[in-house]
């Protein structure tokens, strides 16, 4: 069987839209989409297209992410309280095992690439 290169867009892909569960919503509202693209066989990889609203939440990462953000801007903030934000434009992976916050400072979208280790956020 022949493999392919999939192209990763919202139109390409079927669309599930989905909240933040409540006992990990801060602020904000917690509508959610995302695009998935991919996901491989053994389901540990997936890849795709996120959107979020303006929110805050808390995270537990027990798989590594890539994420590539379209538009919008993001502020994370690890257990220890170092803050770190980015925009439209930017790239950075957010490794297995952080654990804090993620706030959408305004709508956001993001490519994201994730490597799954185990059950999380």
């Amino acid at each position: 069987m022949s493999k392919q290169a999939i192209k990763v867009d919202k139109g390409s892909v079927t669309h599930d839209a989905y909240d933040v569960a409540a006992e990990k919503m801060i602020s904000g509202s917690p509508a959610q989409g995302v695009w998935n693209a991919y996901t491989d066989p053994t389901e540990a990889f997936s890849a795709g297209i996120w959107q979020g609203d303006v929110a805050k939440w808390r995270v537990t990462y027990t798989e590594d992410e890539f994420c590539f953000l379209i538009n919008g801007r993001v502020e994370l903030v690890n257990q220890d309280g170092t803050a770190q934000q980015f925009s439209a434009g930017d790239g950075f992976v957010i490794p297995a095992g952080f654990e804090g916050t993620w706030e959408n400072l305004e709508p956001t979208a993001k490519y994201y690439a994730i490597m799954e280790h185990g059950e999380g956020s």
